[in-house]
C-alpha cells in the first residue's frame, strides 16, 4: 500500500474509565509511536479523571459516564486534525505506520469519508464477524467499499464528520457506527475496509448482560426512525425482529430485547433526517440495502 500522502494532521480520541490498567498504557504507547503524521491526542475520562496519561496528552474529565458516542463527540471537539481517529483503549497498533497508511487511503480518494482497518485478536489472530463491516463476513481479508463501520477503530475525514453531525450521542452504546456511516453516505461519501492494515483488539463478547439486549434493540429502532425514508422503516424493523427471533434463543434475553424495541417505538430517537432515495440506491448497489 502506498503511504505517499503529504504529512497530515490526525486528532486521536481515546475514552477511558480507568478500568484497563494493563491494556490502556499499551494502547497509548502504540498510538504515540505512530510516524509520518502530526498527531494530537485527547483522552476523555467518561465519568472519571483519566489516570496513566503519558506526557503531552491532553485530557477531558467528565463527571458522569455519558456513553461511548457522546464521549467520542466531546473528544472530537477537543482535538485538532484534518482526520479523526477513534481508538478503543484496549486495542493497539502493531506497527508505527498504521495511521499514515489509513490517511493515504483517504488522501487518494476525496469521496472516501472513512477507512477501517482489519481488527484481529492479538493472540488467536481471529477477526470477529462484527468487526467486518459488510454482510458477507466469512472472509475478513477481502477489501472493498463498505456502508457501515466498526466504530472502535476507524479513521474519519474531519470535515465529513462535522457535516454529518458526528456520532449520535444519545445512543449511549451500540449502532452509532451505522448511524454515522449512513449519514456520511447521505452526504455523498463512501467508506472502505482495508484488511491489509491490521489493528489488534481482544476478541470479547459484548452480550454479557440485559443492557446489551435492551440498548441493542432500542437503538435499532432509533437508527431506522432517524435515517430511513418512511416506507422503509417498517421493512427494516420487521427484518430486525425476524433476525432477533432467529438468533436469540434465551427467553430472558428475548424479553429484554422486546422491551428495548418498545422503548425505541415510544420515541427519543433525536433529529430525524431521512436519507435520500438516491442514497438508498447507492447503499443497495454497494451490497447492503438499508433494510438489513
Amino acid at each position: 500500500m502506498s503511504t505517499g500522502a503529504p504529512r497530515a494532521s490526525v486528532g486521536a480520541v481515546v475514552l477511558t474509565m480507568n478500568d484497563r490498567p494493563e491494556e490502556f498504557p499499551r494502547a497509548m504507547a502504540s498510538l504515540l509511536a505512530q510516524e509520518g503524521i502530526d498527531l494530537d491526542v485527547v483522552v476523555v475520562g467518561n465519568g472519571c479523571t483519566p489516570q496513566q496519561i503519558p506526557p503531552g496528552v491532553r485530557t477531558v474529565d467528565l463527571p458522569d459516564n455519558v456513553g461511548i458516542p457522546e464521549g467520542r463527540n466531546i473528544g472530537a471537539d477537543n482535538v485538532k486534525g484534518d482526520y479523526l481517529f477513534f481508538f478503543d483503549n484496549d486495542a493497539y497498533l502493531p506497527d508505527t505506520h498504521v495511521l499514515v497508511s489509513l490517511v493515504a487511503e483517504l488522501h487518494e480518494d476525496p469521496q472516501l469519508a472513512y477507512a477501517q482497518p482489519r481488527i484481529t485478536d492479538p493472540d488467536t489472530h481471529i477477526t470477529l464477524r462484527r468487526w467486518v463491516p459488510r454482510l458477507r463476513a466469512a472472509d475478513p481479508s477481502r477489501p472493498g467499499t463498505v456502508t457501515v463501520m466498526a466504530e472502535g477503530v476507524v479513521l474519519v475525514r474531519r470535515d465529513a464528520f462535522d457535516k454529518a453531525g458526528g456520532w449520535p450521542g444519545h445512543f449511549f452504546l451500540f449502532h452509532e457506527g451505522i448511524d454515522l456511516a449512513w449519514r456520511l453516505w447521505n452526504e455523498g461519501h463512501t467508506g472502505r475496509y482495508v484488511p491489509d492494515i491490521i489493528v489488534h483488539h481482544p476478541a470479547t463478547d459484548p452480550a454479557r448482560h440485559d443492557t446489551f439486549y435492551r440498548l441493542n434493540a432500542r437503538n435499532r429502532v432509533w437508527l431506522a426512525r432517524r435515517n430511513l425514508p418512511r416506507p422503509l422503516i417498517p421493512l427494516n424493523l420487521a427484518t430486525w425482529i425476524l433476525i432477533t427471533l432467529w438468533r436469540v434463543r434465551n427467553r430472558s434475553a428475548l424479553r429484554v430485547s422486546l422491551t428495548g424495541f418498545r422503548e425505541g417505538l415510544r420515541g427519543g430517537q433525536g433529529t430525524q433526517r431521512p436519507m435520500s432515495w438516491r442514497t438508498v440506491a447507492r447503499l443497495t448497489r454497494a451490497g447492503r440495502p438499508p433494510i438489513l
